[in-house]
């Protein structure tokens, strides 16, 4: 008898732990429920859609999340290998055009011999088969109650947002420059400046205006991606610290009060995305006020902003060392919905999830990820950190077991090895 396993959920970190075990012999029966059920911030039926923003974030090993890729390119990511495919030359970061990284994605898992989809809502698991649930933040609410009444922990959650994307065409060059910052990189950012009596207009019209309604009495926020009028509701200079940071984006030898950068969001260069401008403005709002930046005034948006909410597990309390539930060890979690935050960190989960999971049914023994990879320390930090506190986590250096005594080198070459020897383990 063939061996078998559900995957639930075809976003990144679904699509990872499909394409390992399908590719290692595995049959895969992959639950879908777009386009059968609609997602309150997905566009497409696509496989692998980049809901939010279209970056991956840096390729730098010195930086964590550019480690992290490196780790899962090792243990041959499918989501690394599309990003190369449909890269966008933006400097340090890796950056795509999220229609030719899902349309890759979907091709790849559509013309598996070893997976078959199925468009439904999962909203019940068999825990007699083994299953990795890749549901996402988006999770439908029949599948979190089940799952939180299965273990008899507490499901939580917090509200995340997307950027507005607007056409090239209808910018004004003659009032923005295009510049990395710092020079870093092949300038593909169009840079929209601002001097001080335009950014203090703009800041009073942005607090000022009318947001969506949020269907819950207690909005949190991830830190990490804040709706650009929340960051503005902390001072009048905290968007001058941050996503409007004019620093490094001197032109000419002029400096400016403030700079809204514009990220590529295609490979041909017909659409940009407004970089840190997630947002819970009405559509009518964000029209209006962004349209207040200078160049924008005539910008045509193809996709406003959205808020939608994000759910994720008590992980500390409900999963073991390999992303299973504790209770009940047919059950893996992958993705977002196990705590981790972040496209990569999201499909990496997915990805060591299908590792596990394949180790189980070949009864092979193998050792956890070390926590001295940045891919082994965020599972660490999922399953045994702020068991009473617990909240999202990014990839960091910082959740590395010593980082801040060692250096940067030492603690690349180490993970790559770590990772390399991991996945001897199942050769």
């Amino acid at each position: 008898m063939a061996d078998f396993v559900n995957v639930i959920g075809g976003g990144l970190a679904g699509s990872e732990a499909a394409y390992f075990l399908a590719n290692h012999g595995i049959k895969v029966k992959l639950y879908e429920k777009r386009p059968l059920v609609n997602s309150p911030a997905h566009n497409t039926s696509l496989f692998g859609e980049l809901v939010c923003s279209n970056s991956l974030k840096s390729q730098a090993l010195t930086n964590a999340c550019g480690l992290l890729k490196e780790e899962i390119k090792h243990l041959d990511s499918l989501i690394i290998e599309a990003a190369q495919t449909s890269k966008i030359e933006s400097g340090d970061s890796l950056d795509v055009d999220r229609d030719i990284f899902a349309n890759y994605i979907t091709s790849k898992i559509k013309s598996h011999k070893n997976i078959e989809i199925i468009n439904e809502d999962v909203s019940v698991l068999n825990l007699n088969e083994k299953t990795i649930v890749c549901t996402g933040p988006l999770t439908s609410e029949s599948l979190v109650e089940y799952i939180s009444s299965l273990v008899g922990e507490k499901v939580f959650h917090f509200f995340d947002a997307s950027a507005p994307i607007i056409k090239k065409e209808s910018i004004d060059s003659s009032k923005v420059f295009t510049k990395s910052r710092y020079d870093h990189g092949e300038g593909k950012y169009i840079n929209c400046p601002m001097n001080k009596e335009q950014y203090l207009s703009f800041y009073n019209e942005l607090i000022n205006a009318k947001k969506a309604h949020v269907h819950s009495f207690d909005t949190n926020y991830f830190e990490g991606c804040l709706p650009i009028e929340v960051i503005a509701s902390r001072g009048v200079d905290t968007l001058r610290f941050g996503p409007l940071k004019p620093v490094g984006l001197e032109n000419e030898g002029k400096s400016y009060y403030a700079v809204v950068q514009l990220r590529q969001d295609d490979l041909i260069g017909n659409f940009y995305n407004l970089l840190g401008f997630q947002t819970n403005l009405t559509y009518g709002e964000q029209k209006r006020v962004f349209s207040m930046i200078p160049g924008l005034e005539n910008a045509k948006f193809v996709r406003y902003g959205t808020m939608h909410r994000n759910t994720f597990l008590y992980s500390p309390k409900m999963l073991d060392d390999f992303l299973r539930l504790k209770k009940f060890k047919n059950i893996y979690i992958g993705g977002q919905l196990n705590g981790v935050e972040g496209y990569v960190e999201s499909a990496a989960t997915g990805l060591l999830a299908a590792y596990y999971c394949f180790a189980d049914i070949k009864k092979i023994p193998i050792k956890k990820l070390s926590f001295y990879t940045i891919l082994g320390a965020l599972v660490n930090y999922i399953t045994h950190t702020g068991v009473n506190n617990f909240q999202p986590m990014n990839a960091n250096f910082g959740i590395i077991y010593k980082a801040s005594t060692t250096p940067k080198e030492e603690i690349i070459n180490r993970s790559l090895t770590l990772i390399n020897d991991f996945k001897k383990q199942f050769i």
